[in-house]
């Protein structure tokens, strides 16, 4: 139940790709004016969805006839998820000797998980015969038929067909939404029957009755307010708000983390469930910066608490940099990718990475918020007037932001450039992946201290290190931060009044929504702006912002003012959140959260296992709530 927040994104995806997979359906050819076309060969696809054929996950085969006798072909591609890239060669196809049966052939490998466009040009004068958009189907088997219609008019037809249908590779996604969703509607189930006082009298025959009575409350019920005062273990220093907001915070926490440690094991190898290779959106770049929202909020609601129950803010800011620095050295020293190069050494170590963002980011807007704190204001629009200084702080920050990213001049770069280098902007910048932000970070940091592997290596086949939780990029995510520390502000103005919190959360949501319409220009690739994880773009962040305010404010509604949900399962790993996020960072690699695969070209065996893996941490973390077990820093 507790891994399924991760494929709700994608159930929907998952459906139309049931209904309409690539390769199921007949293949359409988008031809030169020489000719295309396309065709369907003796074995459909329906029954292909049934078996998985020898080949590498998330790629197709390619069998290229060249039909043509007096010259050969140039075989080239370009992703659809490529932006302004240059096509690559997959494979030169000699010419045919002049009759049918012995044509020139040649067969490669392509890409299934995006569309591709594939460029046929003669060895003759370089000219293109043919281009042809397709979305391949995962382990299928297809054909390129190239030939003369016309002896006359030379004209040039190439037919797509094909040989073997591929698998529907989207089956294990719906299959394990559907399992997940069955496990809740028993436990659903079983919380309606308890309601029935016949079978609550049975139960509480076999079955401790307060034990069963709590335990029914706090999994599958809303608790009442002395139940959760009195059970739940949560640190004094939050007494000072509801136990429900403080659930709603956890429970927003826990979602988050549990789909970051989902994604992080793996997603079962979907691409949807990876980083997005440059501009735009998957569900992996939603987590870490709701995260950060959240945190930002906490931070707000327990200074509060801290100040109102007498501590002085020479101890608050004592305990900010202490926690602080125990994020950034855990980051360092206990969760560096770059141990996968070897035993750890100054030589390659990663000094940047999520925890020691995190811990940054918690001192910079928490020693802000400390710093212009104010007890007593209540209504109205106090919680925006009175803390101006912050204000004109982050807007600062954010106009160095800017001017470093679009003035600071970088060596064989053009000024503000914010592409991937690569292949990408038709190769012309190929060592300038980021930008300022890539620069900056090799400037200061060093190419061997920084990720070794960004995500744009694949589809961009960028050689340049780049590392996403960059120095630049940590500007924008103290904004983040900050906007969320606007929500926790609304929750203590606003206490115990649900509409007014609840229209300040839209109206918060709808801002962030406008200014990222106008810096994307409502464009993935086109925008002043562009939505980038990599580069903690300013609209990366408002448009994830207008989504943790919205996804706060569900959860607040279905949590705080209609007590329909709990929380659970999410609220558990919400309440040791540290513990679960290293982990499942430090264990990653052992049993039972990773096993030998028989197959490990399966995305069904790759999900299952990262499901098992996640819903491992939930029950682990459920155990140590029971327990009172919790690792706070």
């Amino acid at each position: 139940m507790a891994a399924a927040a991760g494929l709700v994104a994608a159930v929907a995806a998952a459906l139309g790709a049931l209904l309409m997979a690539p390769g199921l359906t007949q293949p359409h050819g988008e031809g030169s004016p020489e000719g295309s076309g396309s065709g369907a060969g003796p074995r459909g696809g329906a029954a292909a969805a049934e078996r998985r054929p020898l080949g590498r996950m998330d790629q197709a085969l390619l069998l290229v006839r060249n039909e043509l006798p007096a010259q050969g072909l140039r075989l080239a591609a370009r992703s659809g998820a490529c932006h302004q890239c240059l096509y690559q060669l997959l494979a030169f196809v000699p010419p045919s000797n002049g009759s049918q049966s012995k044509p020139g052939m040649a067969v490669v490998t392509v890409d299934t998980q995006h569309p591709l466009t594939l460029q046929l040009n003669g060895s003759v004068g370089d000219r293109e015969l043919c281009k042809i958009q397709y979305h391949f189907g995962e382990f299928g088997n297809y054909s390129l038929v190239v030939k003369t219609l016309s002896t006359s008019t030379k004209t040039v037809s190439c037919d797509l067909v094909i040989n073997e249908g591929p698998i529907n590779s989207y089956f294990p996604i719906l299959f394990a939404f559907l399992v997940y969703m069955g496990i809740l509607a028993v436990l659903i189930a079983g919380h309606l029957f308890m309601k029935i006082d016949p079978v609550r009298s049975w139960v509480y025959k076999k079955l401790n009755p307060r034990e069963t009575d709590r335990l029914i409350n706090s999994e599958l019920g809303s608790p009442n307010t002395t139940d959760s005062i009195s059970s739940d273990p949560t640190p004094r220093l939050w007494s000072t708000v509801s136990r429900q907001r403080l659930r709603s915070l956890d429970t927003f926490r826990g979602l988050s983390l549990i789909i970051m440690v989902f994604v992080n094991y793996g997603g079962g190898k979907y691409w949807f469930f990876k980083h997005e290779s440059w501009n735009g959106l998957t569900v992996a770049d939603l987590v870490f910066p709701w995260f950060v929202f959240i945190m930002g909020t906490s931070i707000s609601l327990s200074l509060s608490s801290m100040l109102k129950w007498g501590s002085s803010k020479r101890k608050v800011l004592g305990k900010i940099l202490w926690r602080s620095f125990l994020l950034i050295l855990l980051g360092i020293i206990v969760v560096n990718p770059n141990y996968c190069l070897g035993p750890l050494s100054w030589d390659n170590l990663r000094i940047p990475g999520v925890l020691q963002r995190l811990g940054f980011t918690y001192l910079v807007v928490a020693a802000l918020e400390l710093l212009f704190t104010r007890a007593g204001a209540e209504s109205g629009i106090l919680d925006i007037l009175p803390y101006w200084p912050q204000w004109i702080f982050i807007l600062m920050l954010e106009v160095i932001w800017l001017c470093l990213t679009f003035l600071l001049p970088v060596p064989g770069c053009p000024r503000g450039y914010l592409g991937p280098g690569g292949i990408g902007d038709f190769g012309n910048y190929p060592n300038c992946t980021g930008g300022a932000a890539g620069y900056i970070d090799r400037l200061l940091l060093g190419e061997n201290h920084i990720y070794q592997h960004p995500s744009s290596s694949v589809i961009y086949q960028t050689m340049m290190p780049y590392d996403p939780e960059g120095i630049l990029g940590t500007i924008n995510t103290i904004v983040m931060a900050f906007l969320g520390l606007q929500a926790g502000k609304i929750i203590l103005f606003y206490k115990d009044q649900h509409k007014q919190i609840m229209s300040r959360f839209v109206i918060w949501s709808i801002l962030m929504g406008i200014i990222s319409a106008i810096l994307t220009k409502c464009s993935k690739e086109e925008g002043f702006i562009p939505i980038n994880k990599n580069l903690w773009s300013i609209s990366y962040v408002t448009t994830m912002s207008c989504f943790a305010f919205i996804l706060l404010l569900l959860i607040y509604y279905l949590v705080d003012v209609k007590k329909l949900w709990s929380g659970a399962p999410f609220f558990y790993p919400g309440m040791n959140s540290i513990l679960v996020y290293i982990g499942h960072e430090v264990f990653e690699n052992y049993f039972p959260f990773k096993w030998k695969m028989q197959d490990s070209q399966s995305h069904a065996e790759h999900l299952t296992q990262n499901l098992t893996a996640t819903t491992l941490w939930v029950i682990i973390s459920y155990l140590l709530y029971k327990r009172k077990i919790f690792w706070k820093i």
